[in-house]
């Protein structure tokens, strides 16, 4: 199932590829704001399995759906009111790499009409995607 599209973040990081792929999967290793957020809102999955980056493993709330390593991760996931993916994609460009998340989710029944109102309506959702790009920015420095 197609989700439909919510946004797209982008930063400029000055490190190669490599380097932002390291932090990307850092920053799910051991993410404690999705290990708090995920048994309150039942999400699935509940924890960790598998090596970091590498398809089918999971962090709390997310399966790893799709890897090009360097290139591309594609995260997906469900909760009592919502559906959703958040994918990464990582682009070699003048000046280092273009880290850019893209998010798409549905938000089925009356209770995900207000789950959405809340995390999309009121900008909590941008700045955690804009917070997530930063640490990662931060964390592929040389």
């Amino acid at each position: 199932m197609e989700l439909p599209f919510i946004d797209e973040h982008r930063v400029l990081v000055a490190a190669p590829p490599a380097a932002v792929w390291r932090a990307l999967g850092q920053q799910f290793k051991g993410n404690r704001v999705t290990k708090a957020v995920a048994p309150v809102v039942g999400a699935e999955p509940r924890r960790a399995a598998g090596a970091a980056l590498e398809a089918g493993s999971t962090v709390a709330g997310f399966t790893v759906a799709e890897v090009e390593p360097e290139r591309l991760l594609r995260l997906a996931g469900r909760h009592r009111y919502s559906n959703y993916e958040l994918t990464f994609v990582l682009t070699d460009e003048p000046g280092g790499t273009m880290l850019a998340a893209r998010t798409h989710a549905a938000f089925p029944g009356p209770l995900g009409f207000v789950y959405r109102s809340l995390v999309i309506g009121t900008g909590g959702h941008r700045l955690v995607v804009r917070r997530m790009l930063a640490g990662i920015k931060r964390a592929s420095r040389p």
